[in-house]
């Protein structure tokens, strides 16, 4: 298990941003809950005040569902540009979900996703990344507030 400190976290989102600017997304949509804290800090950099948030559970606790489970609906009529935000791309499969769905809601959108953490045998690559996950990731949200 990696534990993964609000300075990297810090250092990292400022690259995100340096990265998704030329991009120039309208809104940021957070896979909740792990893309919430990514996806506020990213709208800060970004200065995008359309955040809005959409809930999935592929998991309890660490144990893995048969299937994803999607709560909510984002309102994205008169977007071009849509930022997905999560907090890694594991599996793959909750990221790869929520942009069939959203894709499916809102074809003429153009739609790209970010996260912090990539596991290479994810299903899906997310257009912006940081790190590549080799192992359980304990974010500092996640451990530092119990």
């Amino acid at each position: 298990m990696k534990y993964y400190s609000y300075e990297n976290f810090k250092d990292d989102t400022n690259i995100l941003i340096k990265n998704v600017k030329d991009f120039n997304p309208q809104v940021v949509v957070a896979i909740a809950r792990g893309g919430l804290t990514l996806a506020h800090t990213m709208a800060e950099g970004l200065d995008i005040r359309d955040v809005q948030s959409i809930r999935t559970e592929l998991y309890d606790g660490i144990q893995k569902r048969e299937r994803i489970t999607l709560f909510g609906r984002c309102e994205l009529e008169n977007k071009q540009r849509i930022l997905v935000v999560d907090d890694i791309a594991d599996s793959g499969e909750t990221l790869e979900f929520v942009m069939t769905s959203l894709k499916k809601s809102y074809p003429n959108v153009e739609m790209k996703s970010c996260t912090l953490f990539y596991k290479k045998t994810s299903v899906i690559a997310p257009d912006f990344w940081i790190n590549e996950a080799n192992e359980w990731i304990d974010f500092f949200w996640e451990s530092d507030f119990k």
